[in-house]
């Protein structure tokens, strides 16, 4: 019997983008599991709750039976051998995403002595969306509605 093929999303999302539903949706097509994990960091400062990131969350991916949500503190390396995680998932917009990217992969996979990261580009029209650009367009009352997974509400 293969062991099921589990890979982690790990980010705040703080708030979700239609960005990161393209990464999970193209990512739950080649693993058997997708876990969308919210990283904890108590240093840092959210605009959005764990409670409302984690009810966004559920709404946006409620359509993938491979998809769940979950959160976690700490290494995300320790989260994922908890769970039984071989693979990061993590979306390139660019090559900056990449230079910066890389570095994480290749200490995660020394961290965790084998795990491995899978990036996916971000689809052509998505890859400018960035989860800090949603919070100051909400922040400055922009319109940040087209840049969010459609039908989310608590805003």
């Amino acid at each position: 019997m293969t062991a099921k093929t589990i890979a982690v999303f790990p980010g705040t999302f703080d708030p979700v983008t239609k960005g990161h539903l393209d990464i999970v949706a193209r990512g739950a097509q080649l693993f058997d599991e997708v876990v969308v994990a919210i990283g904890i960091n108590t240093k840092k400062t959210t605009l959005f709750d764990l409670d409302q990131r984690t009810k966004w969350l559920e709404e946006t991916f409620a359509p993938f039976p491979n998809v769940r949500i979950d959160h976690y503190e700490g290494l995300t390396v320790e989260y994922c051998d908890q769970i039984g995680a071989k693979f990061l998932l993590r979306g390139l917009r660019n090559g900056s995403d990449f230079d910066y990217e890389s570095h994480i992969a290749q200490l995660n996979k020394d961290l965790s002595h084998g795990i491995e990261t899978v990036f996916i580009l971000s689809s052509p029209g998505l890859s400018y969306i960035s989860s800090t650009l949603v919070r100051d367009l909400i922040l400055h009352e922009g319109e940040y509605q087209r840049y969010m997974p459609d039908g989310l509400t608590g805003i």
